[in-house]
């Protein structure tokens, strides 16, 4: 596996080669043909779903069976990502499921997953969250199918993950603003009027997530761009929602021109909310999200108020604006009343001296693995078969 470092909401790749890294991957138990036969007799259920399934409340489930993998025996979970490896010593976390308030989500079945969208192509483009909830599919997939053989290649920034008994390929392309950036004279322009480059890796795909509006808002060190370009035009910095809403205008633009509706379904994940400040929910343990065991009371109308963010906004007047339709996968609200959800400073992107400071440097951005994106993807699951 590549390695990354922590940078912000997103990773940045670190020095990755361009040998192809091939991994096959064996496992234990359930033979395909099995798994084919329990996704045929899913696929005779009714699709139908009645209901807002991003609106409800997250419900204590202790007779479930827990996570269907662990941070131990999927092939994918970044360090960043895997908290029981790192020593988070409770599991509460895992226990909770999201119950929409007016009809009843159907469970992950991965499986059914693997029978429908055989010899297709689910892509997942933006940044680290895209990148979480690629590797959270991966590992709910290759549960449901632990003996079927795999093929891992990994060469930046593209991320390909292929089910072989089943041609299914799940992959993740790293790009964190969406729109392509040049270097021009040793610096780094972030190009808001073009997208042409990133554009070419997704053309094809059966099924496109996407997601992005974390990085824009970065600065100093953490920005990823010298100079904003468009229309032939330089500027060294400009209102961070105006850019953002130039970039989004220039994706918009290329899925309506580019991406055909009868062959490919296309999301757009939400802004992922983050839990720095412990003063966003109540009787806190400590200044963020270290420490906290259990997710924040109450329904998702009572979350903090993520969902009005500047970059929610943008995302969901772009999506309005467009031709073609695009599925908002809104995990803003729910997943801001999951505080105990996040790595901490469970992360292998932590010293075993930063691990022991108490939360000083808690990543209270990602998700853990197993956790939360699982979750995020029994939603795009439901979204894809169910309605």
């Amino acid at each position: 596996m590549p390695l990354f470092c922590k940078n912000g909401a997103g990773f940045l790749a670190a020095a990755v080669s361009s040998t192809v890294l091939l991994l096959f991957l064996d496992a234990f138990s359930l033979p395909p043909a099995s798994a084919l036969a329990v996704g045929l007799a899913r696929h005779r259920r009714k699709d139908a779903l009645s209901c807002d399934v991003f609106s409800g409340s997250w419900v204590r489930d202790d007779g479930s069976t827990g996570a269907a993998y662990t941070g131990y025996n999927c092939p994918v979970i970044d360090a960043e990502f895997n908290c029981q490896l790192y020593g988070r010593p409770d599991s509460d976390y895992l226990r909770y499921r999201w119950k929409p308030a007016g009809c009843e989500l159907p469970r992950f079945d991965g499986a059914d997953f693997l029978t429908r969208m055989k010899g297709k192509t689910v892509m997942f483009v933006g940044d680290s969250l895209g990148r979480n909830q690629w590797e959270s599919l991966v590992c709910l997939l290759h549960a449901a199918a632990p003996q079927s053989p795999a093929q891992l290649v990994s060469v930046d920034p593209l991320y390909t993950y292929k089910f072989l008994d089943y041609g299914l390929v799940v992959s993740f392309y790293r790009a964190p603003y969406l729109v392509d950036i040049d270097v021009a004279q040793g610096k780094k322009v972030l190009r808001l009027d073009d997208i042409s480059e990133n554009g070419e890796a997704w053309r094809g795909a059966d099924v496109l997530s996407f997601n992005s509006g974390h990085w824009w808002t970065h600065t100093g060190a953490l920005q990823g761009w010298d100079y904003m370009g468009a229309d032939g035009q330089y500027y060294e910095d400009m209102d961070r929602m105006v850019a953002f809403q130039r970039g989004m205008a220039t994706w918009a633009n290329w899925v309506d021109a580019n991406v055909d509706p009868a062959k490919t379904r296309v999301f757009f994940q939400s802004m992922s909310p983050t839990h720095y400040s412990s003063k966003e929910w109540a009787s806190p343990v400590s200044k963020n999200c270290y420490g906290e065991t259990a997710p924040a009371a109450g329904v998702n109308a009572t979350a903090p108020p993520l969902a009005t963010s500047g970059q929610d906004r943008v995302i969901q007047a772009t999506l309005r604006s467009m031709k073609s339709q695009v599925r908002l996968l809104d995990i803003t609200a729910l997943s801001a009343l999951r505080k105990d959800a996040h790595p901490s400073v469970y992360s292998g992107d932590l010293s075993p001296a930063q691990r022991a400071s108490g939360g000083g440097s808690a990543d209270c951005s990602h998700w853990c693995l197993p956790g939360l994106p699982d979750t995020w993807n029994q939603l795009f699951y439901a979204l894809l078969f169910y309605r």
